[in-house]
């Protein structure tokens, strides 16, 4: 996630650090850093200056995180603990009371994966330019920015982590209130099959029963797709004056699944697969909306807030004993303490028991927070893992298990390697078979292999046409991999050739001239890897008479400088002699890394080794 320094700063006081200070403090505690950029997204330092203010860090949060710390706030809370910099007053903090319920809008969760629904209305928004400071904000972060209002979303969701989501009042549909009914019916529920929607850029979605989706209760149509992008049924723009305002919490299982099918990965989506708090969603309800009347006016009309089922306020406890135990540390009850305050984690200390017992409050978005190991963990964090003493790994008692297939594998990988075969690894999915899979892979192959030799097959004929950039004679495969009948897995072995037909065996059933238990293996000579050019090869043969006498290796070296750097890959195949002279036929590969050749610089090469060949007196044949 893109962190901005200045946007940081905006949670303190007291000045921070520069950014390559704050970037060793979160890589040495908590998040590794990908990079250092300016304002402008160029390198840090690339042209030995120091950044601006402005520095933007690059985070790359860790999943068991990720529902507290996609966000400002986040990163924020965590500078605060690592360098003992007090906040200023924490967003999250704040006493949180309900919301005015409107008549005018009604909200309805149909589905378990829903937990909390709040819809915001408000009248008479004037819908316009971001003031510079929030379209700086957005932008610092490599965010466009659109208008007001989509931007007070998106500066909120950066902000403290909730996504957030706005619709046009008016474009929904068959208000009823002379009914009695609600002006505005916001529905969550599972989508139909085939159910279709077009997103906020245009893409027409084709959805399963499996998502849900946000539908207008009244028309019943979706107006979004659940965690993931609203629909262009619903945009906001600058005709827009009145308001729906969006502000849910979504199972994290479900969105992932919805986002990976669609392939529709969004911010919003990324922040609800990390499973976030159901509580943050009244937080980002009265941020927005604050933010929203500030800069764009309007009247707050009412909130619907759908809540079947609340958090649970949480307790962990976990003595000092405890904590260093799991650490090996030796720590005093005030380094304990003192770890848990710049947590901001409220506790109670009882030294009733030997041990002292410290009883945390756990704060409602902090979901990873469940055990006395994750306590002993962040006072870990704190306290710098520079006081953790390392301490050597027992000694190993007994003899190590053996995993047979894995050893037999090995085995036969050695053997066949040995004799020529180079392994391949083909795709476990096929357009017929005996098991078809539920999560289909794209949808057109969507059964698992019965055998290995169809995928055997196929990379044969491809690798045939690339034998001479290869500089095989003759292309052998082989491959070790599962298959699935309709009642069982199996592992098997996989071999196929140019001049032999493709065969299978099961792995136990291989017969091998190399015991499993063999540890006299040879130390690899294999070269120094080099990328393949992505361009086509020319293929060219020069054969060529010398003197008797004359080496192979220094006809070689004679051709390949002639030919220059586009000679990439040389060899001897023929050689005999008569009347006091020898013939060497070489072939060679011709190749480039930027471009496709043509035979006319092909030939241009061919041609300066023609010229020095015949000036050493050599004969082409």
């Amino acid at each position: 996630m893109k962190i901005s320094r200045n946007w940081l700063q905006t949670f303190f006081v007291a000045p921070l650090p520069d950014a390559q200070a704050l970037a060793d403090a979160l890589t040495f505690h908590a998040f590794e850093i990908e990079n250092i950029s300016d304002s402008k997204g160029s390198p840090w330092n690339i042209q030995g200056l120091p950044l601006d203010n402005n520095a933007v860090l690059d985070v790359k949060v860790t999943a068991n995180r990720g529902h507290d710390c996609l966000s400002h706030r986040g990163i924020a809370k965590e500078i605060s603990a690592i360098l003992n910099i007090p906040m200023k007053p924490d967003p999250l903090r704040e006493p949180m009371s309900g919301f005015t319920k409107s008549r005018h809008v009604e909200v309805s969760i149909d589905t378990p994966l829903c937990a909390r629904y709040i819809a915001g209305y408000i009248k008479g928004v004037k819908v316009g330019p971001s003031p510079d400071w929030l379209r700086e904000n957005i932008e610092s972060i490599g965010q466009k920015s659109i208008n007001n209002i989509v931007d007070s979303a998106n500066f909120v969701m950066f902000n403290i982590g909730q996504p957030l989501h706005a619709f046009d009042a008016n474009k929904l549909g068959n208000r009823q209130e002379a009914k009695g009914n609600s002006e505005f019916r916001i529905q969550i529920r599972n989508a139909r099959k085939d159910e279709k929607i077009t997103t906020l850029d245009n893409k027409e979605c084709v959805l399963s029963e499996s998502m849900l989706v946000i539908a207008d209760g009244n028309a019943d149509t979706a107006i979004g797709i659940a965690g993931v992008k609203g629909g262009k049924t619903a945009e906001v723009n600058e005709t827009t004056t009145d308001i729906i305002l969006e502000s849910a919490n979504f199972d994290g299982a479900s969105v992932r699944k919805t986002a990976q099918a669609l392939k529709l990965r969004t911010d919003a989506s990324q922040r609800f697969e990390q499973n976030i708090s159901p509580e943050l969603a009244g937080y980002g309800m009265r941020a927005v909306t604050d933010l929203i009347l500030k800069i764009a006016g309007g009247e707050l009309v009412g909130f619907a807030d759908e809540y079947p089922v609340p958090q649970e306020n949480k307790q962990v406890s976990v003595s000092v004993t405890q904590v260093n135990n799991i650490l090996g540390t030796s720590l005093a009850v005030k380094d304990v303490a003192d770890a848990f305050t710049r947590l901001g984690l409220p506790y109670k200390y009882s030294e009733a028991t030997p041990r002292g017992i410290f009883e945390v409050e756990v704060p409602f978005e902090r979901l990873d927070l469940e055990i006395a190991e994750d306590l002993a963990e962040e006072v870990a964090r704190i306290a710098g893992y520079d006081k953790i003493p390392a301490v050597g790994l027992p000694a190993l008692k007994g003899k190590p298990e053996i995993n047979e297939n894995f050893a037999r594998s090995e085995s036969i990988r050695e053997e066949l390697m040995s004799k020529g075969y180079s392994e391949v690894v083909t795709s476990v999915f096929t357009d017929k078979g005996n098991r078809e899979v539920l999560n289909k892979v794209g949808g057109e192959r969507p059964y698992l292999r019965t055998n290995l030799t169809d995928g055997l097959a196929q990379a044969l004929e491809k690798n045939i046409r690339n034998k001479d950039i290869l500089g095989l004679k003759e292309v052998r495969l082989f491959e070790i991999g599962a298959i699935w009948d309709s009642k069982k897995e199996e592992i098997a072995v996989g071999q196929i050739g140019e001049k032999e037909k493709a065969m299978q065996t099961v792995l136990s059933k291989y017969k091998t001239d190399i015991s499993s238990e063999q540890t006299d293996l040879p130390i690899s000579t294999t070269a120094r890897y080099q990328t393949f050019s992505r361009y086509p090869f020319i293929v060219r043969d020069i054969a060529l008479w010398v003197p008797e006498g004359t080496k192979s290796e220094q006809v070689l070296e004679v051709i390949s400088k002639q030919a220059g750097a586009l000679v990439v890959r040389s060899e001897l195949f023929d050689t005999f002699g008569k009347a006091g002279k020898t013939s060497y036929a070489f072939r060679l590969v011709l190749q480039s890394f930027e471009k496709t050749l043509t035979d006319g610089e092909a030939n241009e090469a061919m041609e300066n080794v023609y010229k020095e060949v015949k000036k050493k007196g050599w004969e082409v044949r």
